[in-house]
């Protein structure tokens, strides 16, 4: 029986995860979800409360559960959420995993840790355009790659000492029922907003003129739990990039965006919406998780825009209902 512990299990892709993996696996697998504040979550039922910044409550939590897999989704989501508070981004992008690793080590040896870096380790060494692969320097511009380039490396040390893990390198994934702090949601919600009048048609946008991969969260779940279900014929340590290969700019997402709104909107600059360091270009080359996996994403870009399009003219209405007299700022 394949049991699997979920840290970060209330994140944005917990829920897509825990789908692919009883896709994949069917009643084989069990999973068991954690996350800093636990509580009821559905369709999860009770989380369980698990800091991974607590070395010792890590050290307990595996020995008491043995799990056989630990996906480890827990982390700051956001990147200029990191840049605002770099000492939480390091305390838990490296030293929780570090944690997880020591303890499975310790008291799990056979079970997997399957750990959720980011594309935006290779930072500079994507601005030549090329889809970037494993092999590539990794040259972070800020706290988020950074701190998932520090823990990725000292998962390529501890897979000498005997861990068994594989390194995900997801690019940029988005879906419904993302937060607003990414920039697809942050334009869509935007547009389903004055829609509904609850604000004016102005947009306020960031840098309009980068480039990033994107992939639909479901299929970034896929390759996920196809780690899980393939983890014992994979070399322990091994590095996985989880990307479509294509470069979108993101004034061309807003423009699809804009064309499927009957208002007429302005555009406006806003500078906090700007990011220091930013890449102008990250695509991601998958060949490898292609041929291992045997996966590659299924869903169209056109239709993961109209589906968190769709879901963000879902929340608007329900704002609106809440507050039927809301009126847009002025």
């Amino acid at each position: 029986m394949v049991r699997v512990l979920i840290t970060g299990a209330r994140g944005f892709v917990g829920l897509h995860f825990a789908a692919a993996v009883a896709r994949l696996l069917g009643g084989g697998a069990e999973i068991i979800a954690t996350s800093k504040r636990g509580g009821e979550y559905q369709p999860f039922g009770h989380v369980l409360p698990f800091d991974v910044t607590d070395e010792a409550a890590a050290a307990a939590l595996i020995a008491e559960l043995k799990p056989t897999h630990v996906m480890n989704l827990a982390g700051i989501a956001a990147v200029m959420a990191a840049g605002r508070d770099p000492g939480a981004a390091w305390r838990v992008h490296l030293q929780g995993t570090l944690n997880l690793a020591q303890a499975i080590l310790r008291v799990c040896p056979m079970c997997w840790l399957l750990n959720v870096g980011s594309g935006l380790v290779y930072g500079e060494s994507a601005n030549s355009g090329h889809p970037v692969d494993e092999a590539t320097l990794l040259a972070p511009t800020d706290e988020y790659g950074a701190s998932k380039a520090a823990a990725d490396l000292a998962l390529g040390v501890l897979a000498r000492r005997g861990l068994r893990c594989v390194r995900l390198r997801p690019f940029n994934h988005i879906g419904p029922g993302q937060s607003e702090d990414f920039v697809v949601t942050s334009l869509a919600m935007q547009v389903a907003c004055i829609e509904a009048g609850l604000i004016p048609p102005v947009m306020s946008i960031g840098n309009l003129s980068a480039q990033r991969d994107f992939l639909d969260v479901r299929d970034v779940a896929d390759a996920y739990a196809r780690v899980v279900k393939e983890s014992e014929r994979l070399a322990s340590g091994l590095i996985l990039n989880i990307a479509s290969g294509v470069p979108r700019r993101i004034s061309d997402i807003l423009d699809v965006l804009i064309a499927q709104c009957s208002i007429e909107i302005a555009v406006r600059h806003d500078p906090g919406r700007m990011r220091p360091n930013d890449v102008p270009i990250i695509v991601g080359n998958s060949c490898r998780a292609r041929k291992v996996l045997d996966w590659a994403p299924r869903y169209d870009f056109e239709q993961t825009l109209n589906d968190i399009l769709s879901d963000c003219r879902r929340v608007a209405h329900a704002r609106l209902a809440i507050d039927p007299h809301n009126q847009p700022l002025r």
